[in-house]
């Protein structure tokens, strides 16, 4: 993508005064951009193909928007994702990510003292008749990652493993569910920011009624 894509999701005018905060931070803006192409543009993208790569950030994007209707980050994704898979995968992506959708983080402690802490919440709920079983299993595990990370155990990798992803790939889907968590929280920011007069913040109004 050519233009810088947290722009793009935040919808942040060129000049405008969230613009110029960006730029003020250029190797973040940079880095984040470059983490972007890496991760979901690579040029050699190995055993995790575009497609499924798409496919994670779509399901990991509508997991974040806490409601069906897909937030512009997710139709940016289930965009990319139209464009390397057919229309059926699509459907089942978002189907999934309806039916996996929850209030998190949950799960299980692995300290005794915090065992009373404990949230329950539910597992993954993927197709696998209509979801090949590598990307089901990719699927899964970045529900795991979003929703009840501190249910992670090793028997996680192992299910991908057994799904037939290599090593390079399952870092590669660690990294990608990672940055994604990053990039939405920094779009909501953002986009919430803009919504302030001016798209100033807070302790600036405070300034500028003084």
């Amino acid at each position: 993508m050519s233009r810088d894509v947290i722009d793009h999701l935040a919808e942040i005018p060129a000049g405008s005064r969230l613009d110029e905060i960006r730029r003020a931070r250029p190797d973040a803006r940079e880095h984040a951009q470059q983490s972007f192409l890496a991760l979901l543009e690579p040029t050699h993208p190995g055993q995790l193909a575009l497609a499924d790569r798409y496919a994670v950030a779509a399901y990991v994007a509508l997991l974040h928007d806490g409601s069906p209707t897909p937030t512009r980050a997710a139709a940016f994704y289930l965009e990319l994702l139209g464009d390397e898979a057919d229309a059926d995968l699509v459907r089942a992506v978002r189907r999934a990510a309806d039916d996996g959708r929850a209030s998190g983080p949950y799960g299980d402690y692995r300290e005794p003292a915090l065992a009373d802490e404990a949230r329950p919440g539910p597992v993954a709920a993927i197709d696998r008749a209509a979801i090949p079983a590598p990307l089901a299993a990719a699927l899964e595990h970045a529900h795991l990652l979003v929703l009840h990370p501190r249910d992670a155990r090793p028997a996680a990798l192992r299910a991908l493993v057994d799904a037939g992803w290599g090593a390079d790939a399952i870092v590669s889907l660690s990294q990608l569910v990672a940055f994604l968590a990053f990039q939405l929280r920094l779009v909501h920011g953002l986009r919430t920011l803009a919504a302030t007069p001016d798209g100033r913040t807070d302790h600036e109004l405070q300034e500028a009624r003084a």
